[in-house]
């Protein structure tokens, strides 16, 4: 028995030919003579397979289409190489390979529907995640003596406590940036010294607080998702579950309410670092001595500035804890899912985030704090 595909051209009549083929017609074998195939320019009256020890579906397939190039019979094949002749028979090789796609004006309708029902499906399962945390908080109201206080503590740690460097330094940095910027554009008013409104009213007003909280969105909104998404992955939870302990007390609620309490801290703690920031420059390159800045800022910013602030600060945090302990929830599958929920989480803690600063700058406005 050959291992190597062959072929032979005999003369089957008038300017016709037959082209026979022996030994192993398969996909190890076929490449050395499928490219000689090609060129066969003489028509051709027949194929014969009789001769041929081995065939597979790439020999079946290359035999059809040169049967089809060259309008002919396929003659002497056993009862296997029939079998997978008849499946390749009618197989277009330069067919379109792209998948059937919808026509635009049924495709738009159908993929909006589908966003409106995900959308729905996910207002579902926000509200009834709120639920489970309402009964999870009203069962620890029951129970205090289940509170698991040190969990709140770590997570309090990890939130705040661990976040003040680089927080720190990024409010320092805004806090130089706003003074240095603004000061450029007051200067041709000739009112360098409102520099040092600027950076009191929009460091404890907004900034302060909205860039803390897209930073904590990014730190610990994302290793909330991932920390109980894993959880969820390697049946963590459901051995909770079943031993009698509610993951939402266990999990979800301290994490929550210690992004809730240190977003109040960390908020003001960057809005002083900004402020601090302005200080450095104004004493620098304005000509204002630093504690003349520091003490101008209890003059020229209203106390209500200050509240404005420390009210967004623990909505903020919320939004932020919740975004990331639902999606952390919501995991399912295998590990790839882990980091999809994770981007969703910060990607929908800083949009939910920017949304209720508008809102806040809206409603603080209308009531008089502007």
């Amino acid at each position: 028995m050959q291992d190597a595909a062959q072929y032979t051209l005999e003369e089957a009549g008038a300017d016709t030919a037959r082209l026979v083929l022996s030994g192993r017609l398969t996909l190890a074998n076929i490449g050395a003579i499928e490219p000689e195939l090609k060129r066969i320019a003489s028509p051709l009256a027949s194929i014969d397979l009789a001769a041929v020890d081995e065939i597979d579906t790439v020999g079946a397939w290359v035999v059809c289409r040169l049967a089809r190039e060259h309008n002919c019979d396929i003659t002497g094949a056993c009862e296997a190489a029939e079998r997978l002749l008849a499946a390749m028979r009618g197989i277009e090789a330069g067919g379109s390979t792209r998948a059937h796609r919808l026509p635009v004006w049924e495709r738009v309708p159908t993929a909006l529907g589908e966003k409106v029902y995900g959308a729905r499906r996910g207002i579902y399962g926000v509200v009834g995640f709120f639920g489970q945390i309402l009964l999870g908080g009203a069962s620890l109201l029951r129970h205090p003596t289940r509170f698991p206080i040190k969990a709140l503590v770590h997570q309090m740690e990890l939130v705040g406590v661990t976040a003040l460097p680089i927080i720190g330094l990024m409010s320092f940095l805004i806090g130089i940036v706003i003074a240095q910027q603004g000061s450029v554009q007051l200067e041709q008013f000739g009112a360098e010294a409102l520099t040092v409104n600027l950076v009191g009213r929009i460091t404890l007003r907004e900034l302060g607080v909205l860039m803390t909280a897209i930073m904590v969105a990014g730190r610990s909104g994302s290793a909330f998702a991932a920390q109980i998404g894993t959880m969820k992955l390697t049946e963590e939870i459901d051995a909770m579950r079943t031993i009698g302990v509610s993951p939402i007390e266990v999990l979800v609620i301290p994490r929550i309410l210690a992004a809730t309490f240190m977003m109040l801290l960390l908020g003001f703690y960057a809005s002083l670092m900004a402020i601090i920031g302005g200080a450095v420059v104004g004493d620098l390159t304005l000509g204002i001595p630093f504690v003349t800045f520091l003490l101008r800022i209890q003059e020229v910013v209203p106390t209500h500035d200050l509240w404005v602030g420390l009210i967004k600060a623990p909505v903020f945090g919320l939004i932020v804890a919740l975004a990331g302990c639902y999606h952390g929830m919501q995991v399912r599958g295998d590990s790839e899912e882990v980091g999809r929920r994770t981007t969703m989480a910060v990607v929908s803690a800083i949009f939910a985030v920017i949304v209720l600063d508008a809102f806040f700058a809206v409603f603080f406005t209308e009531v008089g704090w502007g």
